[in-house]
């Protein structure tokens, strides 16, 4: 899994899945699945586009992180820092809402489990 980071002035941007399933309407920084031959910034590209409808460029990976979730899965979590081309999102259906939050303003619980102790990091550097 590939995570963008993407900082407009001090907020950082998150996006709510949509309602339905163990996952449903909860928080989440936006990426999703690295697909074959993909690298993390390359499927954060992709996942952007596909997610937001804008472009996006992206740098160097932040970190990496692991999860195993209740349900079954294992995520291992690529943080990629990432500038938008754009902020006139059009959401495609794998997108409820979307957020810009400081990191301290980030309430962990409402978070997607895999991205919980990355955000939490960063707030302790950047509340």
């Amino acid at each position: 899994m590939a995570a963008a980071v993407v900082w407009r002035n001090g907020l950082l941007l998150l996006t709510q899945r949509p309602p339905g399933g163990p996952l449903g309407l909860q928080w989440e920084l936006p990426g999703g699945k690295i697909e074959a031959g993909e690298s993390p910034e390359q499927a954060l590209v992709r996942e952007i586009r596909e997610e937001l409808g804008v472009g996006a460029i992206a740098h160097e990976v932040l970190d990496v992180d692991t999860h195993d979730y209740p349900h079954g899965l294992e995520v291992e979590v690529s943080f990629v820092r990432c500038d938008l081309e754009s902020e006139a999102f059009t959401p495609s259906a794998a997108v409820h809402d979307v957020l810009w939050l400081a990191p301290g303003a980030i309430d962990l619980a409402t978070v997607l489990a895999g991205d919980r102790r990355f955000l939490g990091r960063l707030a302790a550097k950047r509340p």
